[in-house]
């Protein structure tokens, strides 16, 4: 039987991108099926409208108001069907021509989850050096405490073995997400891959959201998790 990877797509106020982004992942080539979740996030720039037109393109659900990065992670999630999820931002920032790689070792059995690593050798845009260095904090900080060797905690690009990624419950509502799960598949000493990727990162004039207040979350996250769940 085919297997099929659910595209968990969260969207905020990214009219100029998502439909750019929809026909990238409908263009990538996989050995497996693909099913599109898009979650709009309470967006008030017309990208609702561009999403009502979708028809089977996709599986979209609106958040009647705004509420975060992981609220909106935590609705696609409930609403996939699919053997394996993916994470995708809908801002062009990461491509899923790199779908492929990071696939591969959920499909031959080698692991549970697969981050894609934006500092592992893959092209990428040169950004902020304050982001970065947050970012190397974070990792340095999510190893030392959870006994692992990452390179790339936030990343954007985690695949998961779907029955395993459901089974945690998450809380998150904003982008501690991504400190939160991470936490939480260390603990439970999930077979964890890491692949590089390309990466273009945007300005914040761009349309980049998170902030350093954001970095707060991460923190918070991190030591929360570690020792308790």
């Amino acid at each position: 039987m085919t297997k099929t990877l659910s595209i968990l797509i969260p969207v905020y106020n990214e009219r100029a991108t998502v439909l750019e982004l929809l026909r990238r992942v409908e263009a990538v080539a996989l050995p497996v099926a693909k099913e599109i979740v898009i979650v709009d996030d309470g967006s008030r720039d017309g990208t609702r409208e561009l999403l009502a037109g979708l028809g089977a393109r996709a599986k979209v659900i609106l958040h009647p108001a705004n509420r975060g990065k992981g609220a909106a992670l935590r609705t696609a999630l409930a609403h996939a069907t699919g053997d394996y999820v993916i994470v995708q931002d809908a801002d062009l920032e990461y491509d899923p021509v790199d779908y492929p790689v990071l696939l591969a070792p959920l499909l031959d059995g080698r692991a549970d989850a697969v981050y894609g690593s934006r500092f592992l050798g893959g092209p990428h845009r040169v950004m902020f050096f304050w982001n970065y260095f947050a970012n190397k904090f974070f990792t340095l900080l999510t190893n030392v405490l959870y006994d692992v060797n990452l390179t790339d905690m936030g990343t954007c690009y985690k695949v998961f073995v779907a029955e395993k990624i459901k089974a945690i419950p998450l809380e998150s509502e904003r982008f501690g997400i991504e400190a939160e799960i991470t936490a939480k598949i260390c603990k439970r000493r999930f077979r964890l891959y890491e692949t590089p990727i390309s990466y273009s990162g945007r300005t914040y004039d761009e349309g980049k959201k998170i902030s350093w207040k954001d970095g707060f979350s991460y923190l918070w996250c991190l030591l929360r998790y570690r020792f308790a769940d």
